[in-house]
């Protein structure tokens, strides 16, 4: 039988989450886009991910102007990601905020593209 595992980590980046992150998870929760379940803050091996759709395998990264200086640690993080057969895509926030619509569409995009769906 598996053990616990803690989740206060994740809980407390879900109370924390950017402005951005909220607005997305808004369009996103409960199959809100193309009927696609999403997590948010969810833990894929050592990682937490921002939003994630197991069923397509596909991440969705949001990022602050932090990540500009950290592009290297990403790209690594990207790779190990990519090695557990997920895509990952990010968006700046600034993206998010601004021009939900087209990201929605970049997202609804990729979760057809890696489930082959025709819906």
């Amino acid at each position: 039988m598996r053990g616990r595992q803690d989740h206060s980590r994740e809980r407390n980046l879900r109370r924390g989450q950017t402005d951005a992150e909220a607005k997305l998870w808004r369009h996103l929760r409960t199959r809100q886009l193309g009927d696609y379940k999403f997590r948010r803050q969810h833990r894929i091996g050592n990682d937490i991910v921002d939003l994630a759709c197991d069923e397509a395998k596909l991440i969705v990264e949001v990022d602050g102007g932090q990540h500009a200086e950290n592009a290297a640690a990403d790209a690594a993080r990207t790779r190990a990601l990519a090695a557990k057969g997920y895509t990952v895509i990010r968006f700046w926030n600034d993206e998010v905020l601004l021009h939900t619509d087209r990201v929605l569409a970049e997202i609804l995009r990729a979760l057809l593209e890696r489930t082959s769906r025709a819906r």
